[in-house]
């Protein structure tokens, strides 16, 4: 018997430095991939720039077309830089992200609670649903010009069109979401003693996030076009706004600049999006083989 502890005693000391090296291996490994996934991400757009500077270079000396029309990069940092020194570039972006931020949120939350309800009440979504059949064609920047009439060329239009924009996808996919989730899964965790409250919140909320996602994924870039739509036609600061005063000017490297920065604003909310769906959606990462691995 003592042999016996003494065996199994032997063999714990042994596996606790072996688990804690395959975990620092395993955090190792991961680190390195990410870096890995990093840079592959990123050498795309150096080759993209890479071929422009070049493609650049080569037609400012063989004149195929006007330079001005396609300025080299490395002439837009220049410029992009002596326009970032008199602070227009960050109050533009500063606009634009505060307009593009409240009117996701007002619009996501909106859209959220209203899917909701719609949930839990049959006949509000049978009034709905006609509506949403009715509005979801209909582009929302089609809208702009009426909301302009209504409110005139303040923020509240602008931040009511990214909300509008932002609302119709959302509320789409999150009823979509709620409709997604099994009866027989419902009907088990009633059987095995589930309130309706547990079952809306430990069932239902969870099944509905993945389609809630994927309508903010699909209305993050239609916001975006909203934003820079309506900022062209009436604002006084934003990037949309830049890009219009660049044109009446004929500054072309202001006008790329403020397009480059309108991407980079775009990957940058996206990449948030991502990052929260990740946090979100940690349980869902893995399949089935690294479920069963955690539980070894």
């Amino acid at each position: 018997m003592n042999e016996i502890q003494t065996t199994l005693s032997k063999t714990g000391e042994t596996a606790a430095p072996t688990l804690k090296l395959n975990t620092i291996r395993k955090r190792k490994g991961t680190g390195l991939q990410s870096t890995v996934n990093m840079i592959k991400n990123v050498i795309p757009y150096v080759l993209f720039f890479v071929v422009w500077e070049l493609f650049s270079q080569i037609n400012g000396r063989i004149q195929m077309f006007n330079p001005l029309f396609l300025p080299a990069p490395s002439l837009l940092i220049h410029d992009g830089w002596a326009l970032a020194k008199t602070g227009i570039i960050t109050d533009s972006l500063l606009a634009s992200s505060m307009r593009i931020f409240f009117g996701f949120a007002c619009g996501a939350t909106v859209a959220v609670l209203l899917a909701v309800l719609m949930s839990k009440f049959s006949m509000l979504e049978r009034w709905m649903s006609p509506f949403l059949t009715l509005v979801s064609p209909i582009p929302s920047l089609a809208l702009l010009p009426l909301f302009i009439i209504w409110f005139g060329i303040g923020e509240f239009p602008k931040v009511l069109l990214i909300a509008w924009t932002t609302f119709v996808p959302v509320l789409v996919n999150t009823v979509e979401g709620f409709k997604s989730v099994p009866s027989t899964l419902i009907r088990s965790a009633l059987s095995l003693g589930a309130s309706q409250r547990q079952v809306f919140t430990r069932i239902m909320i969870p099944s509905a996030i993945p389609n809630l996602l994927i309508g903010a994924q699909i209305s993050l870039g239609l916001s975006f076009s909203a934003l820079i739509v309506s900022e062209m036609m009436g604002a006084d600061s934003g990037l949309g706004y830049l890009i219009v005063d660049a044109r009446n000017y004929f500054k072309v490297t202001n006008m790329f600049v403020a397009i480059i920065l309108i991407g980079i604003e775009y990957s940058l909310f996206a990449l948030l999006l991502k990052l929260l769906e990740r946090k979100v959606l940690a349980w869902r990462r893995g399949g089935i083989g690294e479920a069963v691995e955690k539980v070894r």
